[in-house]
């Protein structure tokens, strides 16, 4: 199973269309959620993803991406359940 990349940042870019923190458009997430996506499609999209973010951003989707890969949430759901 590949991990949806949703890092529970779910709010849109006016301009681009774009997640702030997970780079997809509106389209993107709800193919990921159809059960005939393809894991070839999602690993396209993971790095479509890549490609379109960049700096700090980057950084920080692929930090709280593979936190939720390791530990099975995000990093801003883990520090949610903190406060």
């Amino acid at each position: 199973m590949i991990v949806s990349p949703c890092i529970s940042i779910c709010k849109t870019d006016p301009d681009t269309g774009y997640c702030y923190g997970c780079g997809r458009t509106d389209e993107e997430k709800l193919k990921w959620k159809s059960e005939e996506t393809t894991a070839d499609w999602k690993k396209q999209n993971l790095r479509d993803i890549e490609n379109r973010l960049s700096g700090w951003q980057l950084q920080s989707f692929l930090k709280s991406y593979n936190c939720k890969i390791e530990e099975g949430m995000s990093l801003f759901k883990k520090a949610m359940l903190k406060k």
